[in-house]
């Protein structure tokens, strides 16, 4: 594969996955909505694992390998997140994380038809 191939495949991946993680390093993250708050980061969750999903599958050309890439990913930030002040990791989040990711692979296969 040409390098400039390589660069337009992976940049945007390692760049998302930078905004992804910056994101997980602010602390105490919310926006006082009460539940709207809470329904509004876990769409936010589902949407950037779903972006995620799919510059991956872009990347590999492969669902499987784009998902199991983009769920360990989801699964080290909420470890991130465990060492930020203010903000916690639980399975449930990389369950929504999940969700999203599968929600980003069919949008993704859809979009390329």
């Amino acid at each position: 594969m040409a390098r400039s191939r390589v660069l337009t495949l992976w940049v945007p991946v390692v760049l998302w996955a930078g905004v992804i993680f910056a994101l997980s390093s602010i602390p105490s993250l919310g926006t006082g909505l009460g539940t709207w708050d809470y329904v509004l980061r876990k769409c936010a969750h589902m949407t950037e694992y779903a972006i995620l999903a799919a510059l991956l599958y872009r990347a590999l050309g492969r669902h499987i390998p784009a998902f199991f890439a983009a769920l360990a990913y989801a699964a080290s930030d909420e470890l991130h997140q465990r060492f930020v002040h203010g903000r916690h990791g639980t399975p449930v989040d990389v369950a929504i994380d999940a969700a999203g990711i599968v929600a980003g692979l069919l949008v993704w296969e859809r979009v390329r038809q």
